[in-house]
């Protein structure tokens, strides 16, 4: 079994650390490490320190570090549009995209929407996904965090905008001709794949994507949730792109 993994707002530039807060609670008192049992400390952001452990306190854990590593940012970056959807199904989705390989999650305000970010509500949502994204990381020993965007959200024209910039965009849609395992894909830049909520995208909301240079795709016959639908697409593009 790989060694666990946790992630630490800067990496020690000494050879022995003390891993205390609530990163050295998990490991101490929830995971229960031990001396000599291994551990990955990783910022986020592709740098990674690997460590021994030497001695076990209340909540904090004494290491010593063996090696040190940086791993490259996955190229193209895989940006996933999420349509706010209601109760917990929009956190699941960001559990299952973090742990394919999403490197953005953008909370989307679509028009159908059930649920809706508002004021305090809205912005306690989104560090919802936030937490959410940080633990699928740690579970999949990912050395880079996913970003999750808004403040708390993002409007249709921000997502045209994003679109716009994009080396390609695809909204996933059920009438769509084309499919996702066809269309071609750029060796770089920013790839941005839109996943409409529960009651699926307008027609408004579509013609100013596609109007903004996305493609409308499908993955296949059946029509997934909202849920589902984000981690079926990265895992087409994760396998055609090389990322697995």
């Amino acid at each position: 079994m790989s060694a666990p993994l946790f992630l630490v707002e800067s990496l020690p530039t000494a050879d022995q650390l003390t891993l205390g807060g609530p990163e050295g609670h998990h490991a101490a008192t929830v995971q229960r490490l031990r001396v000599g049992e291994e551990l990955l400390l990783a910022d986020g952001r592709g740098g990674t320190a690997s460590a021994v452990v030497t001695a076990v306190g209340r909540g904090t854990l004494e290491l010593d570090v063996i090696s040190r590593g940086y791993v490259d940012a996955s190229v193209p970056r895989l940006v996933v549009v999420q349509g706010i959807a209601k109760g917990d199904r929009g956190e699941l989705a960001v559990q299952a995209m973090t742990e394919v390989g999403v490197d953005e999650i953008v909370p989307w305000a679509a028009s159908r929407s059930v649920a809706q970010w508002r004021g305090d509500r809205g912005a306690r949502a989104r560090e919802k996904w936030v937490a959410t994204a940080r633990e699928a990381a740690k579970q999949a020993r990912r050395s880079w965090l996913p970003v999750v965007a808004g403040a708390p959200d993002e409007s249709t024209a921000t997502v045209a905008q994003r679109i716009t910039g994009a080396a390609a965009a695809f909204v996933l849609h059920e009438e769509a001709s084309e499919r996702l395992t066809t269309v071609d894909l750029p060796p770089a830049g920013e790839i941005v794949l839109v996943v409409g909520p529960e009651g699926g995208i307008a027609d408004a909301e579509l013609t100013a994507f596609t109007e903004a240079g996305a493609r409308p795709v499908r993955l296949g016959p059946s029509v997934l949730r909202t849920s589902t639908a984000g981690v079926a697409a990265l895992s087409v593009l994760a396998t055609r792109l090389g990322h697995w």
